[in-house]
């Protein structure tokens, strides 16, 4: 049945679902804003628990968001000195501009300006949550190649017990020599926090490239190129659209996993 406004019913979503879907907030963070009236929906201030058309202007503190359409994800094999952000005032590339124009996307997480590799983008908010949030444990493997030479396996072992950091200890899930370096694993991802890591037990990253999120791989993808994720592969990480992520018991340092 048509509502008397013309809109059929099966059409229309929660709110909270339209703007985390956007990549404004998560569900949660998003009811927040609804509750504390910082949304409106065709110029009305909205409630919690309101359902939205398709074609709603939707404004969350005066700004009009791009209500995104399809749900899109994308691998990026990131290349160094690119920023993983949607723009930048100073007109450096971004991650962003290697990839096709999809309203809504955003980087999910970070690699910083000299970091390579995997790097995921979409227009979901909901994915967003599933891969930063620590309650979902995402772990990400890295390969890094350091001077003045590679670890051994007292090094590695190091890495794993923990570390001091300005901000507080820090340790690897795993870590194992590798040529020239180690690979290393995971579980949180604080600003530079692997080379901070490695750079408090006498070493100096060179090459920082990740390789892994979750059960997903770089694989043979090259630098600077890109392809969308299948359903199949999102289901590797623990993710189906429009349903809670799965959730994995974390270790204690799995505080979180935005960045390396």
């Amino acid at each position: 049945m048509w509502s008397a406004g013309g809109v059929n019913p099966a059409t229309l979503e929660r709110l909270q679902k339209v703007l985390a879907h956007a990549g404004v907030a998560s569900r949660r963070e998003s009811e927040t804003l609804i509750s504390a009236g910082r949304v409106r929906v065709d110029g009305v201030v909205a409630t919690l628990g309101m359902r939205v058309a398709p074609d709603a202007r939707i404004e969350v503190d005066g700004a009009l968001i791009a209500v995104a359409g399809a749900r899109r994800t994308f691998m990026l094999n990131k290349p160094a000195g690119v920023l993983s952000s949607v723009g930048d005032e100073r007109g450096r590339p971004t991650v962003v501009d290697l990839l096709p124009p999809v309203p809504g996307l955003h980087p999910v997480g970070r690699l910083d300006l000299d970091s390579e590799g995997l790097l995921l983008l979409t227009n979901d908010g909901e994915l967003t949550l599933a891969l930063t949030h620590p309650r979902y444990g995402q772990r990400k493997r890295y390969r890094v190649w350091t001077r003045p030479r590679g670890l051994d396996a007292l090094a590695c072992e190091r890495l794993c017990r923990g570390v001091e950091l300005e901000d507080g200890s820090a340790r690897a899930l795993e870590a194992k020599p590798a040529d020239g370096g180690a690979e290393v694993v995971l579980g949180e991802g604080r600003k530079r926090q692997l080379r901070r890591m490695l750079q408090a037990i006498g070493f100096h990253v060179t090459r920082l490239l990740r390789t892994h999120i979750g059960k997903l791989e770089l694989g043979e993808l090259g630098t600077g190129a890109w392809r969308e994720l299948t359903a199949e592969e999102l289901a590797h990480l623990g993710y189906t659209p429009g349903q809670e992520p799965q959730r994995r018991a974390a270790a204690p340092a799995e505080r979180g996993a935005e960045g390396e």
